[in-house]
């Protein structure tokens, strides 16, 4: 065992030794000096957005590292964004995927993580026209607006025991809610039970383990050994969050007369007419949970968090609430192009917090010169928004959250303007923005409107943790707890009771 050891890591020297002079001899970025075999990976430490982003400032905003035996380049400006994107959009079209992706084979069936090609065209398209159109997304509105109330509900509850709320955990409950009504005619959480919470927990370790520095990304000659158990742990967590969507499933197909006119009897109406495949629904089904849960929920609380150490924003917010809607009114979504401050909040967390500090790491699908520089093909690429959402170049006074910042700018997120990109640009841009926009504008908005706000631990909301914990998406350390305090009388909304009924929350 200890010879074969040796042998093995004699030949990962060689193969980085070798590789290192090969790509000496093209102009590659600027970087740090690599070590060998292990090459810049000890740069990374437990926050690589924030190292890379220190290693940036010395050698410029297109930068090279060597990660084991794989070389990454760090994009960290608006300018070099725009490049790839407009220019070489096809040629970085790939994904640099971690081994944690393998679990359940998702990344052979997953619509974030397949290569551009008919299958990744069928599924975007799927998605795209079945869940995220403006007719589609109308005539789901009233299932949004009955989570937002059931949340408000809830609120109220914890005011009127002046109990705190973890900001994060609610608003987790009602995307998942969202979706899963919207999906499969259900509610898989409530509000007073751990589901949501255990769902929320599944959906993290996944965004951990996909990015965990893991020896089998850096060294893929070693990937089938799954040396860090990383593997491992994705499988688990992927087939338990599969087995939830199989069970729903096998309950529709095992009813057919019971249709629900929803997203699932549409999905299973693509599979009779053999469009898609019963694995590539559970897997679509997979990433559309995966990542329009705790990314909405995830911003909302650092928006609420940033409100709450800047208590004259919240005030400005909830002025211009009244003001446009006056009080005891409930929001309607159809009004949110009114909120003018609110969108500015919204972009000003984008801005500071983006949920996917690198979003998602590309790959190079063939030799590219990149702003002058050779960029080989099969390297990953970093694009590093939370540090040009910080670039003092681009943002005057970057660390201060200021809204006013966005007042009078026409810049939106849609992939336009490369200086905000928390969804990505190019044809690989996330095809949720148009939910993630309505929900996550309309909660804010209302929990804003229906309540004055205190940060419960402690008299100075300055003193709120602001520390991250990352993962494929950036959540706050500690979770945010504030208590509601009443501030206006909402008309009441009848809410239909909820049944719990084999583990699931149905209306």
């Amino acid at each position: 065992m200890e010879y074969y050891t040796i042998t093995l890591l004699f030949i990962i020297f060689t193969i980085s030794i070798f590789g290192t002079k090969i790509l000496s001899k093209s102009k590659l970025p600027p970087g740090p000096t690599p070590w060998p075999i292990i090459g810049n990976i000890f740069k990374l430490g437990d926050k690589p957005h924030r190292s890379v982003a220190e290693l940036a400032k010395i050698y410029g905003p297109i930068m090279s590292l060597k990660l084991g035996s794989i070389t990454t380049i760090v994009i960290s400006s608006p300018e070099v964004a725009r490049e790839m994107f407009l220019k070489h959009d096809l040629d970085f079209s790939g994904r640099a995927n971690t081994d944690a992706l393998r679990a359940a084979n998702h990344d052979q069936l997953s619509m974030v993580f397949l290569p551009v090609g008919p299958k990744w065209r069928n599924l975007r398209k799927i998605a795209t026209v079945q869940l995220f159109t403006g007719k589609r997304l109308d005539a789901s509105q009233i299932i949004r607006q009955k989570k937002v109330d059931e949340l408000i509900e809830y609120a109220r509850h914890c005011s009127e025991r002046g109990l705190p709320l973890n900001i994060g955990k609610a608003a987790f409950t009602t995307t998942l809610n969202l979706l899963s009504s919207t999906f499969f005619s259900m509610d898989l959480a409530s509000h007073v039970s751990s589901d949501s919470q255990e769902f929320k927990d599944l959906v993290w370790q996944m965004m951990v383990e996909g990015a965990r520095p893991n020896v089998s990304d850096f060294f893929p000659i070693v990937k089938e050994f799954d040396l860090q158990g990383v593997l491992r742990r994705a499988t688990y967590c992927a087939n338990k969050m599969l087995g939830i969507f199989e069970e729903i499933i096998e309950g529709r197909l095992r009813n057919p007369k019971d249709t629900k006119d929803d997203v699932l009897d549409t999905l299973l109406k693509l599979v009779e007419d053999k469009e898609l495949s019963l694995d590539e629904v559970k897997h679509l089904l997979f990433d559309l949970f995966a990542a329009g849960t705790d990314t909405t929920a995830s911003t909302l609380e650092w928006a609420m968090t940033e409100l709450l150490r800047n208590p004259d924003k919240m005030a400005k917010a909830q002025n211009e609430l009244d003001e446009v809607f006056g009080k005891g009114v409930i929001i309607q979504e159809t009004n949110i192009s009114k909120l003018t401050y609110i969108q500015a909040i919204v972009k000003e967390t984008y801005r500071l917090h983006p949920a996917a500090p690198f979003l998602i790491p590309y790959k190079a699908e063939k030799n590219v010169e990149l702003c002058d520089y050779f960029v080989p093909k099969n390297t990953q690429l970093w694009v590093n928004v939370w540090s040009i959402g910080r670039d003092p170049r681009v943002w005057p006074n970057p660390l201060m959250f200021s809204p006013e910042r966005f007042i009078g700018r026409d810049t939106d997120v849609k992939g336009r303007d490369f200086e905000l990109i928390p969804f990505g640009a190019g044809r690989r841009i996330c095809p949720g923005i148009p939910l993630a926009y309505r929900m996550l504008h309309l909660m804010l908005a209302t929990l804003l409107h229906s309540f004055n706000w205190k940060y419960h631990d402690g008299e100075n909301s300055k003193d709120i943790d602001v520390e991250e914990k990352f993962g494929i998406t950036l959540q706050k350390a500690q979770p945010l707890q504030a208590i509601p305090l009443a501030r206006i009388c909402l008309l009441q909304v009848q809410i239909q009771p909820l049944i719990h009924w084999n583990g699931l929350w149905h209306y």
